[in-house]
């Protein structure tokens, strides 16, 4: 069993950086691919980005390039969301989520944690 707790989330204003944080309680943390999804009311939980097992390989959603950043830290079993440049858009719960491989589909994940709020204020 993996269990899974976010953290990092709050209110923001845009423009404003954040850097989520989910410490997963596996060993070998490196036995599972990580991703991060986020739903926004009303909405469909969405792909945010992925990281390999060790690391080596991430991909993000095309329209979160270049401001979101994910990584991990194999010594402190967690996994990270760096995200910059926030907009009111990037108001929803972040997600983090364990699972045999890299997807950009939730239901390829077996684990989740409970989730964190990000606002972003205009």
């Amino acid at each position: 069993q993996v269990q899974l707790v976010e953290s990092g989330g709050g209110l923001v204003q845009a423009g404003d950086s954040l850097r989520l944080s989910c410490a997963a309680s596996t060993r070998p943390f490196s036995g599972y691919a990580m991703g991060w999804f986020r739903q926004a009311p009303g909405k469909e939980r969405e792909f945010v980005a992925t990281i390999s097992r060790t690391g080596s390989n991430s991909n993000y959603a095309d329209s979160l390039k270049g401001r979101f950043t994910i990584s991990r830290d194999s010594a402190k079993n967690t996994v990270y969301l760096q995200m910059n440049s926030l907009k009111p858009e990037d108001t929803a719960v972040y997600y983090c989520a364990a699972g045999i491989g890299q997807s950009v589909y939730a239901r390829n994940y077996g684990y989740w944690g409970q989730g964190t709020q990000v606002t972003v204020s205009s």
